[in-house]
């Protein structure tokens, strides 16, 4: 199929490399481009031993004017930049890694999940569940695992008719072609990514893309809760049937005698769910509606729900000392999320807020002072929080460890301590990840 096709990688990182691994597997003829030098590069010399040209050091307009199938993107790389614009202004297709999975493979039940907040929590959710009914499942995207690697892990070149779970960004999204899940969901939209979008009617309306392809034998999940998504599905009609949920509407997933609903039938008490928050009761409901279309029954679905306890860095507890909890949200990446997880709490808590400044607006979080005991900015975006959030009691540190040793100085038994950052972690960390295994362990260290 692509034997002696020449194609481009753009970007290296696990979804690059990830697309080199599949696309060498299909015996195509690989150009490399990387900004990072060679020196950096681990996998350098092995590239060009088995013959993949590199191209490291920056991005040459001569590489550009190349004739190529089609070129792989890395989903961090803005689609904005001048050499991504030439490429399409030549008509040379630029795919995600997830596209380039999705066209190798043979054919599978995908179930796509993409939106603002949440899409973490609920995938590996749904995951949990069909692995627990014994379904062959992959779990890939922006989770952490590029689905490139998984046809070629669990073989989807061959194997057939397997569960997908994919988390999708909308970096992802923006440069799918023919992807087509058999159920799909847009689990909310709140804004964020306003350093890499041309605006936030961008963002959202790249969120609909998760759809496109879908058509009446397909499902899509619809949160008639959200209002923001309500007006983008009325500018951006869904080609598939449309199954709703709601937390105060009827709908065919919803809340009735204390308990969640499908279609009329009961799944699991409210008092039976482990983890914080009214929105992971959405999340479940996705989880639920996903499971049951995909064949798993109703009692499998309500025994992983009922054992669930959460997802790390998504408000996670992590320890109580002296009397006080401490919890780890570093995946709360915009205020939005944050927001979320302060309602998620019945007392007031101690926030520890900052990190990369991304120019996310805080008028909305600002409101919700009396869901903050006291306030901990840190990071680059620290002192426009603290001015920004107008909380009575607000400190201002360097750097994450300092903020979480002012919460330690400052709490008292019974207190709650949420580092719930709001915007991402770039200009101290690698990634969320990082940030919260670093909150972690300091906090395990006391």
């Amino acid at each position: 199929m692509l034997k002696g096709k020449k194609v481009l990688v753009l970007g290296l990182a696990k979804s690059g490399q990830a697309a080199v691994e599949l696309l060498d597997k299909m015996h195509a003829t690989i150009t490399v481009n990387e900004f990072a030098s060679r020196e950096k590069i681990a996998c350098y010399d092995d590239y060009v031993n088995r013959g993949i040209e590199m191209v490291v050091g920056g991005h040459p307009d001569e590489l550009f004017e190349r004739d190529f199938e089609f070129v792989v993107k890395n989903p961090g790389i803005n689609y904005h930049k001048p050499f991504i614009l030439r490429l399409k202004e030549r008509g040379i297709p630029v795919y995600t890694e997830i596209e380039l999975g999705y066209q190798l493979a043979k054919h599978q039940n995908y179930i796509a999940i993409t939106g603002t907040n949440g899409k973490t929590t609920t995938v590996t959710l749904i995951d949990k569940i069909l692995r627990d009914a014994k379904h062959p499942v992959s779990l890939a995207g922006n989770v952490g695992t590029p689905y490139s690697s998984l046809v070629l892990e669990n073989n989807l070149l061959e194997n057939k008719n397997q569960d997908v779970v994919l988390e999708m960004s909308n970096f992802q999204l923006l440069d799918i072609d023919t992807f087509h899940p058999h159920i799909s969901t847009i689990i909310n939209l709140t804004p964020d990514h306003l350093d890499y979008m041309a605006s936030l009617d961008e963002y959202y309306a790249s969120k609909t893309r998760i759809y496109m392809n879908q058509d009446q034998n397909d499902y899509f999940l619809e949160n008639k809760d959200d209002p923001i998504l309500q007006e983008y599905l009325k500018r951006y009609p869904v080609p598939a049937s449309i199954l709703t949920f709601s937390l105060v509407e009827e709908a065919d997933c919803m809340i009735q005698d204390e308990a969640i609903y499908f279609k009329g039938e009961h799944i699991i008490d409210l008092d039976e769910i482990k983890i914080v928050g009214r929105h992971n009761i959405q999340n479940m409901m996705i989880a639920i509606m996903a499971c049951a279309l995909s064949g798993v029954d109703k009692k499998c679905i309500h025994d992983t729900l009922a054992h669930f306890m959460g997802v790390e860095h998504r408000i996670e507890f992590v320890r109580e000392y002296q009397g006080v909890k401490y919890y780890n949200d570093s995946k709360a990446t915009n205020t939005d999320a944050a927001i979320i997880a302060l309602k998620a709490f019945e007392k007031p808590v101690i926030l520890l807020m900052g990190g990369h400044e991304k120019g996310l607006d805080l008028s909305e979080m600002s409101t919700y002072q009396d869901k903050i005991q006291a306030l901990i900015c840190f990071g680059a975006a620290k002192e426009r929080f603290a001015k920004e959030m107008h909380c009575p009691l607000t400190y201002v540190e360097e750097h994450m460890k300092d903020a979480i040793l002012k919460a330690k100085e400052i709490a008292k038994a019974g207190d709650i301590v949420l580092l719930s950052p709001s915007t991402s972690s770039y200009d101290e960390f690698s990634g969320y990840e990082e940030r919260g295994n670093v909150f972690k362990q300091i906090v395990n260290e006391f």
